[in-house]
């Protein structure tokens, strides 16, 4: 019998397991962050080195050269967050395109946004002019910080990171930025704070201003305007960012067609007359700005609503201005063959640009390393803008000078792209090598191909390049770049497909397994009912109670609510709720039967206390923002920095702790008959004990004051109890596994397991554990005592099956206890702190386990080894029966999980494409996967450890065999 209700558990989890492993592989694409870094000395492993010393150069010396020969000398950027592309380009280009609802621009006719930045426009339709408009592509999830990580990696980010950025936001892998610093580069940044999240202590000069208001439309852009321009006439810096906000703030709270979203563009118009005034008045002859390159781009888009962080066209399709203020310059060599999209007026040519171009085009015009884990490609128009050194308008295509001069650029553009083909072979080798997540071996094999070809064009023609005229020369050149350019759009094309799109069919696979996991749920529910001739009724009919109809329309509202980003945002105020009205409807039933009434009241109150301290969790969430940094009792109004407070905070956890023990104790005295119960509980005391001095020792209030070593010590003495515990308990368990179960027994395991766990899941929770454990202990103490009123005042119910609605409390219950604890599901909710309570070094396995134990302890860990009280409240159930009864407890709380779950995955596949899916619906996949993997380990462990078949089953099952 016990097996065959086992088995089932182990078949739950391993259903559940492939579902989240074939659901993720479609949705959460992940790429591995190498921690390799490029350097100048690297290039002179690759085959381009030896064929002219460096690439791009031209009888420069090696010592003013790294990888490229370096184009430009400064580089101003100016970031335009939400750059919509129709922003920048002339209206005129948008006449006579017919659209439908779902593409870019749903008119045609001209727009009031369109047109508000004539000074680009101006300068980039100029005949003679050194400068140029781009449509920039940026690559889905087009969120601020995956872009900013895209322009500055040249790779393509995904939700799943796999790197070394253990509880840090900051980018580890190669990066533009990094590039910058390591050769010498100083860089000024101003703006948004974003930028030094990413890169902290890599900026000569910065001021980072807050980010998180979106109704804030002008501090971030008032402090950029303040810095920018006296910055311009400063020498300390090569490279200067300025991220302006205020259109993507305009865009969220206005849309697109609002006057905010106007006035801001107009404003944004002046600020860059004022700054290329003042770049175009030092850019003569010595001047301060004579080789100074100019970037004004957007990092993504906006719907005309303002939302972002999807891939349709009005989110991804952006805009880049560049601006050289050398002398005018044309564009590149007809021979290239670049395409661009006219107007229809045919006056207006764009040229398209992919983001994932950018960090690799701008180190190559500044001559540093290309970042080691770029995939993009030296853009021709923007490398030419600033790297061209000659003005073909003069020439003619049938002129002698104009095929040298031709050649001479498209050979300097070849060597160029040689390192770029030879840096992206490199990474993509490096990569499949030491990547888990890899690309096929077909894959491979394809992008060899393409290079050797790439590099077998060149070899072929070397020896003879020089003594073949000019136009077989161009010719030459051409297939080479050609070659390269094919290799390149072939590995970019090969990471898309692996990391930005989502595989559907996956995702409807695994929707469809835990679909199927929630009818094993309800099969298993039933078999086990009915092998026990029970009912969901409590006064025996064939009817179903009204505690089954109840929980199950609180959890359907839980389920619905989370297909709204809004209910997820405000989760743990919804399961607050949902928790006090079925605590409203014990309430009312306890006052029509005169029973129990102090313990419904009780829970109440609780309720209400879970709520405040929710509220509090919250305040945590929002004081990771420099929103809260000034006040640390903005909510309450109270100075928690008053002596007498800070003392009472800090003596109040260790009074919990005091009476958490006391109860351990008097569990032993009244009902636990087993020896191994009794070390237990006392193993369990001594490491209350000994965290009480452990905080005593932080807080120095009894003169304590350990070093750091002996700090370490004692966390680490209360997890090798806690070991030594489990160990206890599993070998008792073993040898003592044919003992038959019984109230008793089964109290004495329960308060065993427990007690084993709260002291380790305590001191990782920190001060708040021991308040968090009297309140799960309330809790449910009060669900299990109103569970069933309407039995204890009728003389005719019979408890035949445990109450479904009972068991939905007991979830919500261990629901809100996650977030009282302050957590919430986003990475930034999680305390890494607690990882390193007890060491002082990483390690990845180890920290792992521990933030584990801390993240879910509370809400996953003590409930699931709890269950068992809901069972043993007076001797409810017979001893036939009690083993039976557990076993559907432990089914209704796994189904109850899957059933929530299973809406989460629902969701995440519906809004894969929404605004906020990587900021939150992501976050909230993986949260829940990882709790419901958790729950179903759990819940096995617990079917091992509690499941003891009764012995009248025992002798049932003997004779039946005879």
């Amino acid at each position: 019998m016990k097996w065959r209700v086992t088995w089932v558990f182990w078949a739950i989890m391993a259903l559940h397991v492939a579902a989240v492993l074939i659901f993720t592989r479609g949705f959460l694409l992940t790429r591995t962050e190498l921690p390799f870094h490029s350097s100048c000395s690297d290039v002179s492993d690759s085959p381009c080195f030896s064929r002219s010393g460096a690439a791009g150069s031209n009888g420069t010396g090696g010592s003013e050269r790294c990888w490229t020969k370096p184009a430009v000398d400064r580089v101003v950027i100016i970031v335009l967050d939400a750059l919509r592309f129709d922003f920048v380009a002339p209206s005129a280009f948008f006449k006579g395109i017919v659209v439908s609802t779902f593409n870019f621009f749903s008119l045609i006719e001209t727009k009031p946004w369109m047109d508000r930045l004539p000074v680009l426009q101006k300068l980039a339709f100029k005949e003679g002019s050194s400068a140029k408009i781009f449509k920039a592509i940026a690559d889905p999830p087009t969120t601020s910080l995956q872009r900013l990580k895209g322009l500055t990696t040249g790779g393509l980010p995904t939700f799943v990171d796999v790197g070394n950025s253990f509880g840090a936001p900051a980018i580890t892998e190669d990066n533009l930025i990094n590039q910058l610093i390591r050769n010498g580069k100083r860089v000024l940044m101003m703006g948004d704070d974003t930028w030094v999240q990413l890169f902290p202590h890599h900026f000569k000069r910065s001021y980072p201003f807050p980010s998180f208001n979106v109704k804030d439309l002008h501090t971030v852009d008032n402090g950029c305007i303040d810095n920018l321009l006296p910055s311009l006439y400063q020498e300390d810096w090569e490279v200067l960012i300025a991220h302006f906000l205020g259109v993507d703030h305009a865009g969220h709270i206005f849309g697109v067609d609002s006057l905010p979203m106007i006035e801001k563009l107009e404003q944004y118009n002046t600020v860059l007359e004022n700054v290329i005034s003042v770049l175009e008045s030092q850019s003569g002859p010595g001047g301060l700005h004579e080789n100074t390159f100019l970037l004004v781009l957007g990092d993504h888009g906006q719907t005309l609503n303002g939302d972002h962080g999807g891939g349709s066209a009005e989110e991804v399709e952006t805009s880049i201005f560049a601006m050289s203020f050398k002398k005018p310059l044309s564009a590149i060599p007809a021979e290239l063959g670049i395409s661009c999209e006219y107007a229809s007026d045919e006056r207006f040519c764009i040229s398209s640009i992919e983001q994932l171009d950018f960090a690799v085009t701008v180190s190559a015009l500044l001559g540093i390393p290309f970042p080691f884990g770029s995939i993009g490609r030296v853009n021709p128009e923007l490398y030419a803008l600033a790297a061209g050194t000659w003005n073909m308008e003069k020439l003619k295509s049938d002129n002698p000078e104009y095929h040298f001069k031709s050649a001479e650029w498209l050979h300097n553009y070849a060597n160029v792209l040689c390192i770029n083909a030879w840096q992206v072979k490199r990474y993509i080798d490096i990569y499949s090598a030491s990547s888990l997540i890899g690309f096929s071996s077909d894959d491979l094999l394809h992008v060899a191909n393409l290079y050797d070809e790439a590099e077998a064009i060149f070899a072929r023609k070397r020896d003879n390049f020089s003594s073949k005229s000019e136009l077989s020369r161009l010719s030459t050149l051409k297939s080479q770049i050609d070659a390269y350019l094919k290799f390149l759009g072939s590995v970019a094309e090969l990471a898309r497909s692996k990391w930005t799109e989502f595989n559907l069919t996956f995702m409807g696979i695994g929707l469809g397994m835990m679909l199927l996991s929630l009818l094993v749920h309800v099969l298993a529910i039933k078999m086990v009912n009915e092998l026990h001739n029970g009912s969901f009724n409590p006064i025996g009919s064939s009817g179903i109670s009204f505690g089954l109809i109840f929980a199950f329309f609180i959890v359907a509202i839980r389920a619905c609510s989370l297909l709204s980003n809004s209910y997820i945002l405000e989760e743990g105020k919804v399961a607050n709720f949902l928790l006090a009205t079925a605590g409203v409807a014990k309430f009312r039933y306890s006052i029509m039967k005169r029973k129990r009434i102090f313990e419904a009241g009780l829970f109440l109150i609780l309720i209400c206390l879970l709520r405040f301290t929710i509220e509090i969790g919250l305040s945590k969430q929002a004081a990771t923002s420099a929103f809260l940094h000034s006040s640390t009792s903005w909510m309450i109004g109270i100075d928690f920095n008053h002596p007498v407070l800070v003392y009472i905070l800090q003596l109040l956890p260790m009074l919990a702790l005091i009476g958490l023990a006391h109860l351990l104790h008097k569990s032993t005295a009244d009902g636990c008959s087993q020896r191994i119960c009794r070390f237990v509980v006392m193993g369990t005391i001594a490491s209350y004990v000994l965290i009480v001095v452990y905080w005593a020792s932080e807080s120095n209030m009894l003169g304590l004051a350990l070093i750091n070593t002996a700090r370490n010590v004692i966390p680490r003495i209360i997890y090798a109890i806690g070991i030594g515990q489990m160990l206890l308990l599993a070998f008792g368990q073993l040898f003592n596994g044919s003992k038959v179960v019984d109230h008793r027994s089964l109290f004495s395991k329960t308060v065993s397991m427990l007690s084993a766990w709260s002291p380790t899941v305590i001191i990782l929770s920190g001060r708040q554990g021991p308040l968090i454990a009297l309140a799960s202990i309330v809790g449910g103490f009060c669900i299990v005592m109103l569970q069933n009123i309407e039995e204890e005042s009728d003389g005719t119910a019979k408890p035949l099956v445990v109450n479904p609605l009972s068991v939905m409390e007991w979830s919500l219950l261990a629901l809100s206890m996650f977030f009282c604890t302050g957590h919430w599901c986003a990475f930034d909710g999680l305390r890494y702190g607690a990882a390193f309570i007890g060491f002082d070094e990483f390690v990845l396995i180890r920290q792992a386990i521990l933030l584990t134990i801390e993240t879910f302890g509370f809400s996953h860990i003590i409930p699931v080894f709890g269950l068992p009280f809901l069972v043993l409240r007076h001797k409810l159930f017979a001893q036939k029966d009690l083993f039976v009864q557990l076993s559907l407890a432990y089914m209704m709380f796994g189904l109850i999980m899957a059933a929530t779950v299973t809406v989460t995955i629902l969701c995440v596949m519906i809004q894969r494409r929404h605004l906020m899916v990587w900021g939150l619906f992501a976050p909230k996949f993986v949260f829940d996967v990882a709790g419901l993997v958790l729950t179903d380990v759990l819940i096995c462990l617990a079917s091992l450890y509690y499941f003891c078949q009764p012995e009248d089953l025992k002798l049932e099952t003997n004779t039946g065999g005879r």
